[in-house]
């Protein structure tokens, strides 16, 4: 069961906002709520109060390439959901956070840094039967100015990662053990598509990434329960240059959060081309 945040040991809990502390602030002008799920139908069948909704392919992604929106796209984006660049974001969403904290993760490259993530997202929402509505509010539209996307601070891109691979830095593989070991090309129940080669990238170790959620409410664990995960079982240490993946970055950003925010680890980056990209690269390093 979750504990209080400031009592975790995290290294940022001021990153975290509680479901008490955002049900008595919910209406707190200066606060925007982002909802951001894999679901597309879960927004509109109810959300928390004010919550403007987030759409990770259609709101984050350049609609032709694959990347992600510009600074201008990103400043029109922030403008249309009323947040101005001194709005707090909140950000929740299903599936442990794990599309909250990607969204969260794609601010940052735009330096948004005044964000924070739902502790527990809509699980643990729902699970304390708090209120959901499905009345859309009335958002004013507001003014922002972003810096250039850092593609560099908590991004990496694949001849980055070659880089890594070649130095023999450590490298996180978040997706599931059968993903992990190439039986499977996506998680299961899912389609297996997207990839012609299964494996893993050579020198990754395998973490899935819903480990570092607690399974009854999705709050993350503690600091002393991920240090076991991340310091004791494979070795990572909070000073060490660490690379996250996935198959499209969305879970690996939930483990940069962890690895960032909570633990404090000063240079993690999320490669966000993860397992789609370097599945289908020729010539890559793999294992199995």
């Amino acid at each position: 069961m979750a504990t209080d945040i400031t009592s975790r040991g995290y290294a940022r809990p001021d990153v975290l906002v509680s479901t008490d502390w955002l049900a008595q602030h919910v209406n707190d002008a200066g606060i925007r709520i982002v909802e951001s799920n894999e679901d597309p139908l879960l927004y509109q069948s109810g959300h928390i109060t004010g919550a403007v909704e987030v759409d990770w392919a259609k709101d984050l992604n350049d609609p032709l390439r694959r990347d992600y929106l510009d600074r201008a796209k990103f400043e029109a984006l922030m403008a249309r959901k009323g947040i101005s660049n001194e709005t707090m974001v909140i950000f929740y969403g299903d599936k442990n956070n794990w599309w909250a904290c990607y969204a969260f993760w794609v601010f940052q490259l735009f330096g948004h840094t005044n964000a924070k993530v739902l502790d527990g997202g809509r699980v643990k929402w729902e699970k304390e039967k708090r209120s959901l509505t499905r009345d859309m509010p009335h958002i004013s539209p507001a003014t922002y100015k972003a810096r250039d996307r850092d593609d560099k601070t908590d991004r990496v891109l694949r001849e980055g990662v070659l880089r890594h691979v070649s130095a023999k830095k450590p490298l996180v593989d978040v997706r599931s053990a059968k993903e992990y070991s190439g039986e499977l090309l996506h998680m299961e129940a899912y389609p297996q598509e997207g990839a012609l080669r299964g494996g893993h990238i050579s020198g990754a170790r395998s973490v899935p990434w819903a480990r570092a959620a607690n399974p009854d409410d999705a709050t993350f664990k503690s600091s002393l329960e991920l240090k076991a995960i991340y310091l004791q079982e494979i070795g990572l240490k909070p000073n060490d240059d660490v690379v996250s993946y996935c198959r499209i970055g969305e879970r690996s950003s939930h483990t940069w959060f962890v690895l960032k925010y909570l633990l404090g680890f000063k240079n993690v980056r999320n490669y966000d081309g993860s397992w789609t990209e370097w599945g289908n690269s020729v010539g890559v390093p793999i294992e199995r």
